[in-house]
């Protein structure tokens, strides 16, 4: 994986797990019709604009 890159993605979540759960649950809602938080998105795939939302602050992290 190119983009977004992992070391910034560690840097919004503290552990690699954390970070699979959080962009596998998003991903899936994108999937299941939620609207991405932003339109200008590089990435087309849902995981690949979970975690460009994880990176840009754009969802809500709670564990």
């Amino acid at each position: 994986m190119r983009y977004p890159s992992i070391d910034r993605l560690l840097s919004k979540v503290d552990s690699k797990y954390k970070l699979v759960l959080l962009s596998a649950k998003r991903a899936k809602e994108i999937e299941q019709g939620s609207l991405a938080q932003f339109e200008e998105h590089v990435c087309f795939k849902p995981v690949g604009i979970a975690l460009e939302e994880i990176l840009e602050d754009k969802i809500d992290i709670k564990y």
